[in-house]
């Protein structure tokens, strides 16, 4: 079984967390909203020269209409649906969602991408390390953009335009979300960007200071409990970000945040609310 590493803030470098991979479909069955999640297996990353699974969330009543629907991509595509798959525990993305939809109809497409195993630490970094190798987060971000939101688009009933497009993800994950909407600010409009690991990748908080446009969301969250260096860069680039940016930005540093899928958890709602703000009628 292929195991990938999740790196957190170099001060709590954790080498070799699994992300428990395998089978999806019979673990899936036993998901209270596994109907929904329709599993594409085996999907080609000509970038990456590797296969991929992918997991689609649909919303309450997608079958019943021709409704079309925002999109939010996200990353570790095996954590974000059931226990079964994830590494301790899951982020509980199909219930959140249909607790949105019930109390407030928000109804989003959610496509979780599945990490590479061991090649996750290089697929989701934008630069070179010397520790750590090559940087594949270009060509990952390609096959996101140029084959895959494309795929999504043509067999699902999506809002294509970037207003409707947003993108998330957690420590790597995290800092590809703010990669993603940096450098394809045509493609996405928002950004959830949970715990990034900026230490990896130093060089980028030179490259955020590009100029997004001025209706892009980000919500940046970090936690109290992710070490020195997490918090010192999470402040760094909200400074950052409020001298350079027009975009609404909107940061929270939990007290008692830990590098963990129950820290995420606990913060996807309100982040989902926030990136997906309920539409102000036509004057």
């Amino acid at each position: 079984m292929t195991r990938p590493i999740r790196l957190m803030p170099r001060s709590a470098i954790l080498l070799g967390l699994a992300l428990l991979l395998g089978a999806a479909s019979a673990a899936m069955a036993s998901s209270t909203a596994s109907h929904r999640v329709q599993i594409l297996p085996d999907i080609w990353m000509d970038q990456l020269q590797r296969q991929r699974t992918i997991r689609v969330y649909l919303p309450d009543g997608y079958g019943k209409s021709d409704r079309r629907y925002p999109v939010l991509y996200m990353h570790d595509g095996q954590n974000l649906f059931d226990d079964a798959t994830a590494y301790a525990g899951e982020w509980g993305v199909d219930e959140t969602l249909s607790e949105l939809q019930s109390a407030r109809g928000l109804a989003l497409i959610v496509v979780g991408i599945d990490n590479g195993g061991d090649a996750r630490i290089n697929e989701l970094k934008p630069f070179d390390h010397p520790k750590y190798g090559p940087g594949e987060g270009e060509a990952y971000l390609d096959f996101l953009v140029r084959e895959l939101k494309p795929r999504i688009d043509r067999e699902y009933r999506t809002l294509a335009g970037r207003d409707h497009t947003a993108i998330m993800g957690s420590s790597l994950g995290g800092l590809m979300s703010h990669v993603a909407i940096t450098r394809y600010p045509e493609t996405f409009s928002r950004a959830g960007i949970f715990s990034p690991a900026y230490w990896i990748a130093p060089a980028f908080f030179q490259e955020a200071r590009q100029f997004l446009p001025a209706d892009s969301r980000l919500y940046l969250l970090a936690g109290g409990r992710e070490g020195e260096e997490m918090v010192s860069d999470y402040r760094r680039m909200t400074a950052l970000l409020k001298d350079s940016q027009e975009a609404a930005v909107l940061h929270r540093l939990a007290p008692q945040g830990e590098h963990n899928e129950r820290f995420w958890r606990s913060e996807l709602k309100a982040a989902i609310e926030w990136l997906f703000p309920p539409e102000t009628p036509d004057a």
